[in-house]
């Protein structure tokens, strides 16, 4: 599968509870944070939910 690589560029300060726990579920704790996870439909998902605050790049 592909690869992609996921930074937090935005706090999830102020943010709804459900985003937050989105965020902790892919890794992202902190601001300016990456990952680098397999590009599978759950992941994806979890991304599309929380495409305002990330920055995704396929490796």
């Amino acid at each position: 599968m592909k690869k992609i690589k996921i930074t937090l560029v935005k706090s999830p300060i102020d943010r709804p509870e459900r985003q937050k726990l989105t965020l902790k579920a892919l890794g992202l704790n902190k601001a300016n944070a990456s990952r680098e996870v397999e590009a599978t439909p759950q992941i994806l998902g979890m991304v599309r939910k929380v495409t305002h605050m990330v920055k995704v790049e396929e490796l």
